[in-house]
């Protein structure tokens, strides 16, 4: 008798892709200046379409939401889970700085309690 290995394997669909994925996608969208309608017909999918996976309702196959991610100049990475916080923390300080919000360091920023007149001329030492 055969067993049947189905019966063990989970059924998983999302009902939409996350919040903060689609979100992404959108700010990435806009961030071009690109409709909806633009977009989707960089891609060969309908105005529709795009709108419902921005919203929720419509969950993309897989080889979609490549090609949307690519389209957008982004790229989807196989992360281990114990790295997602240090990954996400490297994507929130690049886009800080981005932003300009970033301050900007010296590339030797070890030398911050010398209070030097930056006007002087450079001195040699010998």
């Amino acid at each position: 008798m055969k067993k049947n290995i189905t019966t063990h394997i989970k059924p998983l669909r999302l009902d939409g892709l996350p919040a903060e994925m689609r979100r992404a996608l959108r700010e990435a969208r806009e961030k071009r200046d690109w409709s909806q309608r633009e977009l989707g017909s960089r891609l060969g999918l309908p105005q529709m379409h795009i709108s419902g996976i921005e919203s929720g309702k419509i969950v993309p196959r897989y080889d979609t939401l490549l090609e949307l991610v690519r389209v957008l100049d982004r790229d989807l990475l196989m992360v281990p889970r114990a790295l997602v916080p240090v990954v996400q923390s490297l994507v929130r300080d690049h886009m800080k700085d981005q932003s300009g919000e970033g301050e900007e360091r010296s590339l030797y920023a070890g030398d911050g309690d010398r209070d030097e007149d930056t006007t002087q001329e450079p001195r040699d030492e010998v």
